[in-house]
């Protein structure tokens, strides 16, 4: 059929999924198909494979020069997974959805700490080589992350990924569970630390205030958040997603570009402001931190939940 025969809708429905593509191409910040187009629910099947559960232990790498306030924002996120302390919104009421996955509530704890600030690998990794890091965090019912700084390269960085996830097995045959997240401050904050940034494609909304003030971090949060989620209830590939296991979309990949109610692809929906500093948020945490934090997949209603 030639575009001549094709009628006005069909050609704005096509239009519309091409502009979709093009904001954000990265694996922790590809935005949802616009509203516009019809298209499938998203569903995330469980495959009947491990998940983790119980308490578990992040320990973390901090690769590349980190000063003690940006590694503070990130430790303090990680323990406000299970603070109950700040009223909702908050971390702890965002990280509660995960207690629909099969396993329940999780409890979240920062272990041990690595701080390879000379970077003994170099400044361009491979994905090998974060292998090698986070084998060094290794243990039972741990996730070993590994933190780049924003003057550390990574492989498919900006190009097609902000952080990832996977596993990899111990010399006695079990599998453990690592990831990855770098700060895109000076590499790509319109791709890995939207809406803290205008984005490289599509529509130019102002961007957000960061709640902690520092763009490259406050997208790391970001996608911290997205890899833990995706860590915790799909470790091992067989876990809850949908789609191929090799290009999952999982709990909250599967929702990304959404932050707030009314979101839609290039606008992150409505945030709450404070009214001293104007910095953006969504989840308050431990310190008195704020957090601007994704929606997640709801298993038990088949909807991207958000906290605003």
């Amino acid at each position: 059929m030639s575009i001549q025969q094709l009628s006005k809708a069909t050609i704005l429905a096509s239009l519309l999924i091409i502009i979709s593509t093009l904001i954000h191409p990265c694996s922790a910040t590809i935005p949802r198909r616009l509203s516009l187009v019809q298209t499938p629910a998203t569903v995330l099947t469980y495959h009947k494979g491990s998940v983790l559960r119980g308490n578990i232990t992040v320990n973390l790498l901090w690769y590349g020069k980190f000063s003690p306030s940006q590694k503070s924002v990130i430790v303090d996120f990680i323990q406000s997974l299970n603070a109950r302390l700040p009223p909702p919104p908050s971390a702890a009421s965002w990280w509660q959805t995960i207690g629909g996955y099969k396993g329940g509530i999780r409890s979240m704890h920062v272990g041990k700490q690595i701080i390879d600030e000379k970077c003994s690998l170099g400044k361009s990794l491979k994905d090998s080589h974060l292998i090698s890091l986070a084998s060094k965090l290794q243990g039972f019912n741990v996730i070993s992350v590994v933190l780049t700084s924003a003057d550390v390269g990574v492989a498919g960085f900006c190009m097609n990924r902000c952080g990832t996830h996977g596993s990899t097995r111990l010399r006695k045959g079990h599998n453990y569970a690592y990831a990855w997240v770098g700060n895109s401050a000076t590499q790509c904050p319109g791709e890995c630390a939207w809406p803290f940034a205008q984005p490289m494609f599509g529509p130019k909304i102002p961007p957000l205030m960061p709640p902690n003030g520092d763009i490259g971090v406050d997208g790391m949060i970001i996608n911290l958040a997205a890899v833990l989620a995706g860590t915790v209830t799909n470790p091992f590939d067989g876990g809850y997603f949908q789609g191929p296991a090799t290009a999952p979309l999982e709990a909250v990949t599967a929702c990304t570009g959404i932050f707030g109610s009314d979101s839609f692809p290039g606008y992150p929906g409505k945030v709450l402001t404070d009214k001293k500093s104007k910095v953006s948020y969504n989840a308050q945490g431990v310190n008195k931190r704020k957090y601007l934090l994704p929606a997640m997949w709801d298993p038990k209603t088949s909807i991207c939940k958000t906290l605003v």
